[in-house]
């Protein structure tokens, strides 16, 4: 069970909501932040003083007053006509996570909003009604407004209570329209008061729920890369020296010192290492807890400014206990889409470096004496071309992982009459990056299925050796779910196997540091 309070709110948690259904609970601190704004926007309100979002129009109609009587029908208006995104459905977790992390923000108490509009949100994750939401359309400023949008179409409604105005939403495996699909669920849809269409669509929450999902696979990702790295450094017997704890405590960068002992770790007992006697190796494998590490180093950075985003209040106006209204840019995705291109250059280079390894594992003047290709015997060469097209396929993904990493925050077009002239591109920046962490998880499948041939084929050849303990059990894992071939077969669901294997953690506690 997770309880929302405003703060708090972990990536993990959001992961666990997200993809494995935990149930969601309203705390009781967060339904006293709540019920206290909410009863200062009410005193606000019959005041009848101008306030941005409240009883004015949006964006560059700020200036426009907007009756008391009108406001129900100003919140809905604004869900109707910002609900205009294109392109494919986000994934069930990713529209889950924004849930989730949409939820927390009004629940810290600076929004207005009533006690229903969390609950609703709270009882459709879980009852597993989840809006379809497009992926594209959204500028990251003033947030997320066209996904939150459609997420809120679902479960808000206005007099006419109109199905062909609900959205789209899916429920026990079927696609309803969004009234029909919270009528099955036994979930009242809403009539939005004052300011409360504003507070569900602003702020870059859906940016951010792609953040916080990357995040959490990127810190495991970045584990198999370790042990990707140390199953390829035992099938080339390569040197031990480069990982020696004591030269990078002398440069002293955390991320690379940690991922030198982690490989230690990973090898330990292993009598492949320094067995070919070669003074050094190259960067590929020498180098690697110095570009593996730079990635460790960002990803901590980039931890920070999501786990601050998903726990922040990010709409606009904000209200305060004294009955201040302020009206700024919390809603800017600037922070996450600036983190998201962090996230996504440092695992481009992860996958890079290892796309290197796997040309030097299937290169014969390279992989110190093993079959060009790893075919099963030099014998066979040409008549079986080996392992020679995973590395096309992961040399293609590195590619395109250079032109997803290419940084999106730098980009911006004005939008709403000027009034929105500097914009974050943060969805686009967050989208990108989840790309390159699929693209960079099917790299290091490559190379752990790379590496275990190598490896089979090196023990073949000197049975007197063993590899680590742990680089053991991970490569018998690799093999019971997919046994070595000698001659050529159909690799490529094999190599999906591995990767199903990464993206269901099955590495996870064979890696762990």
């Amino acid at each position: 069970m997770i309880e929302i309070n405003g703060y708090g709110l972990s990536l993990e948690a959001i992961r666990k909501v997200a993809r494995h259904h935990a149930s969601v609970v309203l705390g009781d601190e967060g339904r006293a932040a709540i019920l206290r704004s909410q009863r200062i926007l009410n005193e606000i309100v019959a005041t009848d003083r101008p306030v941005y979002g409240i009883n004015t129009g949006f964006g560059i109609f700020s200036e426009q007053r907007i009756p008391r009587r009108d406001s129900a029908t100003l919140s809905r208006n604004l869900i109707l006509s910002h609900a205009v995104g294109t392109g494919a459905p986000l994934p069930t977790e990713v529209v889950r996570a924004a849930m989730l992390v949409r939820a927390n923000a009004l629940t810290k108490g600076y929004s207005g909003v009533r006690v229903e509009i969390v609950e609703t949100l709270l009882n459709m994750l879980n009852a597993g009604v989840t809006p379809l939401v497009p992926g594209q359309g959204s500028l990251g400023s003033s947030g997320d407004l066209l996904p939150l949008s459609h997420l809120a179409l679902v479960f808000t409604t206005d007099a006419e209570d109109r199905a062909e105005d609900s959205g789209f939403a899916e429920y026990q495996g079927e696609i309803l329209d969004g009234k029909t699909a919270m009528l099955r669920a036994g979930i009242p849809r809403l009539r939005l008061g004052p300011k409360e269409g504003l507070a569900l669509n602003n702020g870059a929450t859906f940016s951010a729920a792609i953040a916080a999902l990357s995040v959490e696979d990127a810190d495991y990702l970045l584990n198999v890369a370790d042990a990707a790295l140390a199953l390829s450094l035992e099938a080339v017997m390569g040197c031990r020296s480069a990982f020696d704890p004591r030269l990078h405590r002398a440069r002293s960068h955390v991320g690379q010192l940690t991922v030198s002992e982690h490989v230690l770790k990973l090898t330990d007992g292993s009598q492949l290492l320094d067995a070919a006697g070669r003074i050094q190796d190259a960067y590929s494998l020498r180098c690697a807890p110095q570009v593996n590490g730079a990635a460790r180093d960002t990803l901590v950075f980039v931890r920070q400014i999501i786990e601050r985003e998903v726990n922040a209040a990010t709409d606009n106006p904000l209200i305060f206990e004294n009955g201040e209204v302020l009206s700024g840019g919390n809603f800017h995705g600037e922070p996450v889409g600036m983190a998201m291109d962090f996230l996504a250059i440092v695992m481009a280079e992860v996958a890079a470096i290892s796309e290197r390894r796997i040309f030097r594992l299937t290169d014969g003047k390279l992989n110190g004496g093993l079959p060009p290709m790893l075919v099963d015997t030099p014998e066979d060469a040409g008549l079986n071309s080996g392992l020679m097209m995973p590395q096309y396929t992961a040399a293609s993904l590195v590619l395109e992982n250079q032109t997803l990493a290419t940084p999106d925050s730098v980009h911006s077009l004005p939008t709403s009459g000027e009034q929105e002239d500097h914009n974050a591109n943060s969805m686009t920046a967050a989208r990108h990056a989840r790309e390159v962490l699929f693209n960079t998880a099917h790299v290091l499948a490559i190379e752990l299925y790379t590496a275990a041939r190598a490896l089979d084929l090196r023990l073949r050849a000197l049975p007197g050796l063993r590899p680590g303990r742990r680089t053991s059990m991970i490569y018998h894992s690799i093999r019971e779910k997919v046994p070595y071939r000698a001659g050529d077969a159909w690799w490529g669901p094999e190599i999906e196997a591995v990767k199903e294997m990464i993206l269901n953690r099955e590495f996870e506690e064979l890696t762990d540091l």
